[in-house]
């Protein structure tokens, strides 16, 4: 007799208890916040006119949660991960509500503003590590490239949605009401995920939150793939970081075009994802998955390049259509190359994390990766103000130092 293989059905998938309503709740959370990505640049830009304050508050909004993540991730491993989700999505709401009602009485200076992003952004990293690591607890092990699947592509899918619907209601609202509308979003997710029962799962702990944080710590730093992963991705996302603030500036002040045609350009690439995703999410990626991370990182260099041509460099100017073809490039192929480097980068580090560490593991590794994000927005931010050219050239050499440092840090098996 022969054992029965696996069903690595999306059915099988979506028959595990309460995954649907986890689900669910990520994708209304996940399109909020690509929302609140274009709709609190378009907002500061439109209020306050600087670009330099639009980085420094994407900025703001990102990168305290992850200097707190491994505490984060501490409090993951010995609280459960459903309930600090729901407290993240409450500390959302609030801010968001205290934003867009400042805004809309007109008390709302720019320091404030940096603030309350400051303050909102702590809790950040409990909702995107909690449900990370939440996925490889409830799923079986023969599913784990298809929950992968769905979770890259609850970004993807956001990335279609968030972006041209907040800069649409930016467009005709304004910025204050946008951002009302999506505490509003944040505080549904809350509520579909609220007493959502914890998986039981057996915890490394020493019941002391600070020690275990610098254990935390230890791991990521003493596992060569979560360590190779670290240092490679948090420089690539330096490009997208850049991109955040640099698009926006590019189709609104060079080729003159609406704050809707922004959110249109960062749907495409969501729509070239969910293509990429799906098909990828049905590979086996076992024994390929440096290949997968390597290659799509070394020709996102090639795509962040297509947006040099709009930004005018050389004083050569393209006209509306030009500029809008070559940003849609970009996207596009970003969208195709993120399916492959998704699945893989998800996968190999549940492979090579002890389940017993995946709170902490996962909140210092994620953190660590997507460190350069609001790093490479501030850093677009100012030189930006100088020289559009420049911060696209700072994205293209990211991703290629980026390529190069996976292919040399991340062990292959």
């Amino acid at each position: 007799m022969t054992e029965a293989a696996p069903d690595r059905s999306y059915r099988a998938l979506f028959r595990v208890p309460t995954l649907g309503r986890i689900v669910l709740s990520m994708q209304i959370a996940r399109t909020a916040q690509a929302m609140l990505g274009v709709a609190l640049v378009l907002f500061t830009l439109a209020e306050y006119d600087s670009p330099g304050l639009a980085g420094i508050v994407t900025f703001a909004s990102i990168f305290p949660g992850l200097v707190m993540s491994p505490i984060a991730g501490a409090l993951l491993d010995r609280h459960g991960r459903v309930l600090l989700i729901v407290v993240d999505y409450a500390v959302a709401l609030v801010s968001l509500a205290l934003i867009g009602t400042l805004a809309l009485a007109g008390l709302l200076p720019a320091w404030l503003l940096v603030l309350i992003a400051l303050v909102s952004s702590v809790t950040g990293i409990f909702s995107h590590t909690g449900l990370r690591s939440l996925f490889p607890i409830l799923v079986p092990r023969n599913l784990w490239e298809r929950v992968n699947a769905i979770d890259s592509n609850g970004y993807v899918i956001a990335t279609i949605i968030g972006p041209p619907f907040a800069a649409a209601l930016v467009a005709t609202l304004g910025g204050p009401p946008t951002i009302l509308l999506i505490a509003v979003a944040f505080g549904i997710a809350g509520l579909v995920i609220f007493r959502v029962p914890e998986p039981h799962v057996e915890t490394a702990s020493t019941g002391r939150l600070l020690h275990d944080a610098w254990q935390g710590l230890r791991y990521f730093w003493n596992n060569p793939t979560l360590r190779g992963l670290g240092f490679s991705l948090s420089i690539v996302n330096l490009a997208s970081g850049m991109t955040t603030i640099v698009i926006p500036l590019v189709v609104i002040d060079v080729l003159g075009a609406g704050q809707a045609a922004v959110g249109l350009v960062f749907a495409l690439a969501g729509i070239a994802g969910m293509v990429s995703v799906f098909v990828f999410g049905r590979t086996d990626t076992r024994g390929r998955e440096r290949t997968m991370i390597v290659i799509p990182m070394f020709l996102s260099a090639g795509a962040v390049a297509l947006i040099l041509p709009a930004t005018g460099v050389g004083g050569i100017e393209v006209g509306l259509g030009a500029g809008l073809a070559f940003l849609a490039a970009h996207s596009l192929t970003i969208g195709l190359l993120q399916g492959p480097l998704d699945i893989a980068l998800f996968t190999v580090r549940q492979r090579r994390t002890d389940p017993a560490w995946m709170g902490r593991a996962f909140a210092v590794s994620m953190a660590v990766n997507f460190m350069g994000f609001p790093i490479g927005a501030a850093a677009a931010g100012a030189i930006a103000t100088v020289s559009l050219p420049a911060a696209v050239a700072l994205g293209v050499v990211a991703c290629l130092v980026g390529g190069t440092l996976a292919a040399v840090m991340v062990p292959r098996r």
